[in-house]
């Protein structure tokens, strides 16, 4: 049973998988050359990534949502993710780095990575008793994490497409076969202390 913040993902040694849901014109674009591009991505805002590939598929309704129709599977490098997280700011105010909510407010509105905690989900979308980690890359990092830090990009529709017809069939065993295996991954106290 996992802790309640424990992140969990498909990593290997070097690189580690996060999912994120986006429109055709991103999708196609960040497919063709590897990397996001623009104009359709936006380098001035922030922009999510999820280890979590089964809350991504509560969260864009199995890439049925508007403007998360396409589901991305992004490869980057654990050296990459972890630098945000050693940078990263819970979004949570009473996060224990912050015993004081003008010291979270003051280190929130300057950090360059935020990281939220939401609640993990099943196959079926129903609410699981730990969490899910959302890590915000903002603008100041975004062309880090964008040049530096992606290692390849991957099409992830096709079996989302069959996953939710399996689901909504209520074919669960098959659906399971189709869910990228996800384990703890370790993250240093000091780093953890951050956003827990």
């Amino acid at each position: 049973m996992p802790t309640k913040h424990e992140i969990r993902a498909d990593f290997g040694h070097d690189t580690i998988v996060v999912y994120q849901a986006y429109d055709d014109r991103i999708a196609d674009s960040a497919l063709a050359k590897g990397r996001f591009v623009g104009p359709h991505f936006s380098f001035s805002r922030m922009t999510w990534i999820k280890p979590s590939f089964l809350w991504l598929m509560h969260r864009s309704h199995f890439a049925t949502k508007k403007g998360q129709t396409r589901v991305l599977a992004v490869r980057m490098t654990r050296a990459g993710f972890d630098r945000a997280l050693s940078i990263a700011v819970s979004t949570d105010p009473t996060a224990r780095m912050y015993p004081k909510y003008d010291a979270w407010r003051a280190a929130f509105g300057a950090a360059p990575v935020h990281v939220q905690w939401d609640t993990e989900r099943s196959i079926t979308g129903d609410a699981l008793g730990h969490y899910s980690i959302q890590v915000g890359v903002s603008r100041h990092v975004i062309h880090e994490f964008v040049d530096d830090w992606i290692v390849s990009i991957s099409d992830m529709t096709e079996r989302v497409t069959k996953l939710r017809e399996l689901v909504h069939g209520r074919r669960l065993d098959r659906a399971k076969a189709l869910v990228p295996p996800e384990r703890a991954y370790a993250v240093p106290d000091e780093v953890a202390r951050r956003w827990s």
